[in-house]
C-alpha cells in the first residue's frame, strides 16, 4: 500500500481540497480562520502551504465569519459549503451560536475548533475548561447539541473515518447541518502514514429519496378530496431545487401558494397564484386563504410558529395538513399526513397521479387588494416626518431590480420584509430560523462571495448592527461589495412594540428608556467609515433611492444610514403570535393583554 506521511492537519486540508461537487467545484470552498495557540502551529501551517489550492480567509470575529460561511452555503442551496477554524477556548465557544444557527436552518458548515492536548502533558492548557468530574470534557462539548455530527480528533488516524462522516452529514438531504471536528492541538502536529488513495478526488451528490407508495397514494387521495387546498412553500423547496416544479404543480392544478421566510423567493411574486406569506407576518390575502383552506399542503416547511400563527392559522375543525418533507420528523408534526421524499420527486409523482385534477380559482381580488394596500404603505412620508420601516422598504423596492438579493435576520426588518417585500425568484435571503442578531453584515458578505453577480442589499437596524459589524472591515479588505441600509430607530424598536403589545411599559429597549447617565449618540457614519466602507447619511426616502443607485456600482461595501420612526409596525397583514403574558400584574394594561392571550390560546390547534 502506498502511503503519504503528513501531519494530521496537513491531511485534513489535503483531503478537503479534493472533495468535489457534481459540477466540478470544491464542496468545501475554503476556510475562515482566526488563529490562536490551539490551531496556529498545526492547522495554520497546513493552510499556509495549501493557500493556492484551498483558500483561507481571515475574519474579525469567530461567530460572524461562521455566519459568512452559513450564508454562502444557503446561497448555494446546500450544494457547497465552507469550513471555519478557531483556537481553543473563547474562539471556539464564540462559534457555538453560529453552529446553532446552522443547525436550526439545516445548513452545512464545517467547524474545526482547536482542542485540548490529547496527551494531557500540559494539562490544564491555557483556556482549557476543567470539569472536576469528567476528564474528557472540553469547551468544545458545547457544540454537541448544536451539531449534526460531532467528533473529537485525538489520533491522526481518526481522520480516515471522521472526515468522510462529516461530508456524509453535510451532503445528506435529511440530516444536513453543521459538523464539529474538535481537533486536539497536539494531534494536529502529529505525523501519520496515510493511504495515498485516501486523497483521491471524490464527487459528492445530494440524494433524491423516492416517496413510499402507500404515502403517495394517501397524499393523492387527500388532494383529490379537497375543495380549497393551499400550498405552503418552505425552504426545502429551494434546497431541493424544486422551484420550477412547485410552480408547474400549482399552475397545473390551480392551487394557490404562500411562502415561509425560508421559502420566500422560490417563485416570483408576480405570479397570479402567489398570495404572499402566511402566519404572524402573513399577508392579508394569504391568511385569508389559510383560514378557508380545507387542506394545507406543506412543501419543505417545518411549520414554525410564525408560519402557523402559533398554530392558530391552521386551526379550523376538519382541516387536514399534508406535509411533503425530506425528513419524517417534519412530515408528521401536529398529526400531519406525511409524504416523506425529495420535494422535486414528490411533486412530479403527485402531479402525474392527479392527472387533470384542477381546483376552482382562488380569490384573485383579495390578492389585488393586498398589493394596493402595500402601494399605500410604500408612499413616502409627508413633510419632514421620519419614515416608517414600510416606507424604507418601499424606497428599496423602487431602487432595486430582479438582480438584487434582499437579506436580513433579526429585529423589525424580517417581519416587515416577509409581509411586504415583493421578492423575485432567488431574490430573498432571510435568516429567521434562529433570527440571530448580528448575522446581517457577515451574511451579506457570504452571499456576495457565493453570488458575485448579484446586487446584495443588507437591511439591518441599529440594534442588530451594533451586535456584530466587524466583518464590514473584512469585506473592505477583500473587496466584497454590498449595500447596507442601516435604519436607526435608536434602540430595539421591534421588541419595544412587542413589550407594549403585551401590556408592558417601554423599558430597557429604546436607548432613552434604558438606564443611562449620558444620552446615547452613536455616529454610525464615522464608525463604518473608519472600517473603510463607503458611507452616506440620507434624510429622506428620495435620497435613499438615489444613494442606492450609486452604491450598486461600488467596488467596496456601502453603508447608507437613515433615521426611522420607531413607533409604527407595518400595520398590514399578520395574525396572533404566542408570547406568554403574565397571569398576575399590577398594571391594567398587562391584565387586558392577558385576557386577549387566554382568548387566543384557546384557538391553538394541538394536533390530532
Amino acid at each position: 500500500m502506498t502511503t503519504i506521511r503528513l501531519t494530521a492537519a496537513q491531511a485534513m486540508v489535503k483531503w478537503l481540497s479534493v472533495q468535489m461537487t457534481e459540477e466540478g467545484e470544491r464542496f468545501i470552498e475554503g476556510i475562515w480562520a482566526i488563529f490562536g495557540h490551539g490551531n496556529v502551529a498545526g492547522i495554520g501551517e497546513a493552510l499556509y502551504h495549501a493557500k493556492d489550492s484551498f483558500p483561507t480567509w481571515r475574519g474579525h470575529n469567530e461567530q460572524t465569519m461562521a455566519h459568512a460561511a452559513i450564508a454562502f452555503a444557503k446561497t448555494h442551496k446546500r450544494r457547497r459549503a465552507m469550513a471555519v477554524t478557531s483556537s481553543i477556548g473563547p474562539g471556539a465557544t464564540n462559534m457555538v451560536t453560529a453552529a446553532a444557527l446552522a443547525h436550526v436552518n439545516r445548513l452545512p458548515v464545517l467547524f474545526v475548533p482547536g482542542d485540548v492536548f490529547a496527551n494531557r502533558a500540559p494539562d490544564p492548557v491555557l483556556q482549557q475548561i476543567e470539569d472536576f468530574d469528567d476528564g474528557t470534557v472540553s469547551a468544545n462539548d458545547c457544540f454537541r447539541p448544536v451539531s449534526r455530527y460531532f467528533d473529537r480528533i485525538s489520533r491522526p488516524e481518526h481522520l480516515l473515518t471522521a472526515l468522510p462522516r462529516a461530508l456524509r452529514v453535510m451532503t445528506d438531504p435529511a440530516n444536513c447541518g453543521p459538523v464539529c471536528l474538535a481537533f486536539c492541538q497536539d494531534t494536529q502536529a502529529e505525523a501519520y502514514d496515510y493511504p495515498a488513495d485516501f486523497f483521491e478526488p471524490k464527487v459528492w451528490f445530494i440524494r433524491r429519496p423516492e416517496p413510499d407508495q402507500r404515502e403517495l397514494e394517501a397524499a393523492v387521495a387527500a388532494i383529490k378530496a379537497a375543495k380549497k387546498p393551499l400550498i405552503v412553500a418552505g425552504g426545502g423547496v429551494i434546497y431541493a431545487q424544486a422551484e420550477v416544479d412547485l410552480l408547474a404543480f400549482a399552475q397545473k392544478h390551480n392551487i394557490p401558494f404562500v411562502e415561509t421566510q425560508a421559502g420566500k423567493g422560490a417563485i416570483d411574486w408576480e405570479n397570479d397564484l402567489h398570495f404572499g406569506s402566511p402566519g404572524v407576518t402573513g399577508t392579508a390575502c394569504g391568511n385569508k386563504l389559510a383560514a378557508e383552506a380545507d387542506l394545507v399542503i406543506g412543501v419543505g416547511t417545518r411549520f414554525q410558529d410564525f408560519t402557523t400563527g402559533s398554530w392558530t392559522v391552521f386551526s379550523a375543525p376538519g382541516r387536514k395538513i399534508l406535509s411533503i418533507n425530506i425528513h419524517g420528523y417534519d412530515g408528521q408534526k401536529r398529526g400531519s399526513q406525511p409524504l416523506v421524499a425529495d420535494a422535486k420527486v414528490a411533486l412530479a409523482k403527485l402531479t402525474a397521479a392527479l392527472g387533470d385534477t384542477r381546483f376552482a380559482d382562488p380569490d384573485f381580488a383579495a390578492r389585488k387588494d393586498w398589493f394596493a394596500t402595500t402601494d399605500g404603505l410604500f408612499a413616502p412620508p409627508e413633510g419632514n416626518a421620519l419614515p416608517t420601516d414600510a416606507q424604507i422598504i418601499g424606497a428599496v423596492t423602487r431602487a432595486t431590480g430582479k438582480d438584487s438579493v434582499i437579506m436580513s435576520a433579526a429585529g423589525t426588518m424580517p417581519g416587515a420584509l416577509h409581509v411586504l417585500w415583493r421578492a423575485a425568484a432567488g431574490g430573498y435571503h432571510m435568516e429567521y430560523g434562529f433570527s440571530c442578531m448580528g448575522y446581517e453584515v457577515a451574511g451579506a458578505m457570504g452571499i456576495k462571495m457565493a453570488a458575485p453577480e448579484k446586487h446584495v442589499v443588507c437591511m439591518v437596524g441599529d440594534g442588530s448592527y451594533m451586535m456584530a459589524n466587524s466583518e464590514l472591515a473584512t469585506a473592505v479588505m477583500m473587496a466584497v461589495p454590498f449595500t447596507v441600509v442601516l435604519t436607526d430607530n435608536r434602540g430595539y424598536g421591534c421588541i419595544n412594540r412587542l413589550q407594549q403589545g403585551c401590556g408592558g411599559a417601554p423599558f430597557n429597549n429604546m436607548l432613552d428608556d434604558s438606564y443611562h447617565v449620558n444620552a446615547a449618540h452613536i455616529d454610525f457614519i464615522a464608525h463604518a467609515g473608519s472600517m473603510g466602507a463607503i458611507t452616506r447619511k440620507v434624510a429622506s426616502v428620495a435620497e435613499l433611492e438615489a444613494a442606492m443607485a450609486e452604491a450598486k456600482g461600488a467596488s467596496l461595501p456601502t453603508v447608507i444610514l437613515i433615521e426611522t420612526d420607531a413607533g409604527p409596525g407595518t400595520g398590514a397583514g399578520g395574525t396572533w403570535w404566542d408570547v406568554a403574558v403574565p397571569e398576575v400584574s399590577v398594571r391594567p394594561q398587562v391584565n387586558a393583554a392577558r385576557e386577549n392571550y387566554v382568548t387566543n390560546t384557546a384557538r391553538q390547534w394541538l394536533g390530532n
